[in-house]
C-alpha cells in the first residue's frame, strides 16, 4: 500500500503542480484584474512538487488573468476552491482538483502577491488521511507586452 501511494505521488506530482497553477475559478469572473492584483502580460512561472521543478513562459490576456491568478485547472484537472481569500497582498486557496477519471486531490495554497509577482506555498493530498505533498508556485511578470511568438495561456 505504501509503495503504491508513493508511486502514485511521484507520477501525479507534476500533473498536480500544473493543476495547482492553472486552476480555473469555480464561478464566472470579470475579465479585468482588480487593482493591486497580478496584471495581464508576459509571465514566467515555476511549479515545484517533490523536488520536480517546471518553468514556463506564457502570455496572459486580460480575459485570462483571473483564471491565471484567482484559483490556479489544467485540461487534465478541474479545480474548485470553496475557500478563496484574496486581499491586502495575501491569498489563500483551499479546494479540490478532479481529473477526467474522477480521481480527487485536496489542494491548499497560500502566499503573498503583487501586481507583477506571486509566490504560493502549500501542497496536495493524494488520498484522504495522508500528509500533504509540499508544492510551490512562483510567478513573475516579465513584461506588460507579449512577444510576437509567445504561447498564450
Amino acid at each position: 500500500m505504501k509503495t503504491s501511494l508513493i508511486r502514485t505521488a511521484v507520477v501525479a506530482a507534476p500533473v498536480v503542480a500544473a493543476g495547482l497553477l492553472m486552476s480555473a475559478p469555480s464561478a464566472a469572473t470579470p475579465p479585468q484584474a482588480p487593482a493591486g492584483q497580478p496584471q495581464p502580460g508576459y509571465w514566467e512561472y515555476t511549479t515545484s512538487v517533490l523536488g520536480v521543478r517546471d518553468t514556463e513562459q506564457k502570455c496572459v490576456r486580460p480575459s485570462e488573468i483571473n483564471r491565471f491568478f484567482n484559483g490556479l485547472s489544467t485540461r487534465r484537472w478541474r479545480c474548485t476552491y470553496p475557500v478563496r481569500q484574496v486581499g491586502d497582498g495575501n491569498a489563500r486557496f483551499e479546494g479540490t482538483c478532479e481529473d477526467r477519471k474522477g480521481r480527487r486531490v485536496n489542494v491548499r495554497l497560500h502566499g503573498p502577491y503583487e501586481t507583477e509577482s506571486f509566490r504560493f506555498n502549500g501542497g496536495a493530498q493524494l488520498a484522504r488521511g495522508t500528509p500533504y505533498i509540499p508544492a510551490s508556485i512562483s510567478a513573475r511578470r516579465i513584461s506588460a507586452q507579449c512577444p510576437a511568438n509567445a504561447e498564450y495561456f
